[in-house]
């Protein structure tokens, strides 16, 4: 069994459509937690670190083989929870981090939440220790979309995200661009449905690598 720990529950059916395609039979158990994120935007991630070690610790007790760590901002305090909790934690971003290492040194991390930038940049930076590879990273606040997602208006935090590549694509000087968020997936099946995902600046997202990943270390 997978363990899988969200902040928003639009990733339950996402992640379990991702399981059906890429790890059929796999069994995964959600926590959906939307108040850790909101304690982590007010008083940093550090301040829930005790709370996303208890979520871990009750998704190992139901029986996950491996947890992984769908939200970006709780993902370096949720990796720090798998030694006590005696299981491989993974945060969602860690595989797509290592891509864009391997990709180039010039990369652009887009982010509807502010307080997703540093660890992202952090992530990008160990993996790109660990490959013994440069990585040069400016970030890129996406501007209302995090306050549309929060609306309900997932159509229009889309639109926003999408158009930011756009703009980053067009501006050049990059070897790829990084979405820090899995909300943000669906904009690259947006780019590729409107002709412009076969330009020459990869657009990286994370559920479907750290899905995979995770379904590795859980045994699948």
């Amino acid at each position: 069994m997978l363990g899988l720990l969200h902040t928003s529950p639009v990733h339950v059916p996402v992640f379990d459509a991702l399981r059906d395609a890429d790890a059929p039979g796999l069994p995964l158990r959600h926590q959906v937690r939307p108040e850790l994120l909101a304690a982590a935007l007010a008083s940093g991630p550090d301040a829930v670190a005790g709370e996303v070690a208890e979520a871990v610790g009750a998704l190992v007790r139901d029986g996950a083989r491996a947890v992984l760590c769908t939200c970006s901002t709780l993902g370096d305090v949720a990796e720090a929870a798998g030694s006590a909790a005696g299981v491989p934690v993974l945060r969602v971003d860690r595989p797509m981090a290592a891509e864009a290492v391997a990709t180039g040194p010039r990369l652009a991390v887009l982010a509807t939440v502010a307080s997703t930038l540093v660890p992202t940049t952090e992530l990008i930076a160990d993996e790109a220790r660990r490959a013994g590879r440069p990585a040069e990273v400016r970030t890129v606040l996406v501007p209302d979309a995090w306050e549309r997602f929060q609306n309900g208006d997932h159509e229009g935090s889309l639109a926003a995200v999408v158009d930011a590549v756009r703009r980053e694509r067009a501006a050049g000087g990059v070897d790829a661009l990084v979405l820090a968020q899995a909300s943000m997936a669906p904009a690259v099946e947006r780019l590729v449905d409107d002709g412009h995902g076969g330009a020459d600046v990869p657009v990286l997202a994370s559920p479907r690598s750290g899905l995979r990943a995770a379904a590795r270390l859980a045994g699948q």
